[in-house]
């Protein structure tokens, strides 16, 4: 069966609000109204080694992302066991979610890829999206790639959204 094309979020727009089963318990709640900010990255999975390197990344400016003002959500489609022996070998301390399903996937507006041997992964998984999401709910940045290779570094993305915090800056890329 032929899957439905993604839909493409559009800047400013409200992003879906959704949730997956968080590691170490409960839920990690996507999308909806908040108290701050909100960074949402999006990895391919376990299988990636080009994630763990941005995740590595992530976990070293994770604090600055926090002082910023920054809820620092990570989520994949990998079970619960693959994201477990990640934390216990890198240590990532940020909130992370699992099991990502297709349908969130694609409200999003993220390619999806199915794996390319059983040796990869066992499912279908989401190529790679960064996010920055206003207070309201709304999108304020939008970064998706089709492949693990394009993702924004995150020095700069932090160093552009403080900027945009401070100085008001509206959404761009509506017209």
């Amino acid at each position: 069966m032929t899957q439905p094309k993604t839909t493409k979020l559009e800047a400013g727009a409200a992003f879906p609000t959704f949730e997956v089963p968080k590691i170490g318990g409960g839920t990690l709640k996507v999308g909806g109204t908040d108290a701050g900010w909100t960074l949402l990255i999006v990895y391919r999975g376990k299988h990636c080694g080009r994630c763990k390197n941005y995740l590595n990344k992530l976990e070293k400016t994770y604090s600055k992302w926090e002082d910023a003002g920054f809820s620092v959500k990570c989520i994949s489609a990998d079970p619960i066991e693959k994201v477990n022996d990640d934390i216990a070998k890198f240590g990532w301390t940020f909130d992370i979610g699992y099991d990502l399903q297709e349908a969130e996937m694609r409200a999003m507006g993220l390619y999806v890829s199915d794996p390319l041997s059983s040796q990869e992964t066992d499912r279908r998984f989401a190529e790679p999206g960064i996010f920055c999401i206003r207070p309201d709910g709304t999108t304020q940045i939008i970064a998706i790639s089709n492949g693990p290779a394009a993702r924004p570094d995150l020095d700069e993305l932090l160093d552009g959204m403080i900027f945009t915090i401070e100085n008001d800056r509206p959404v761009r890329g509506e017209v």
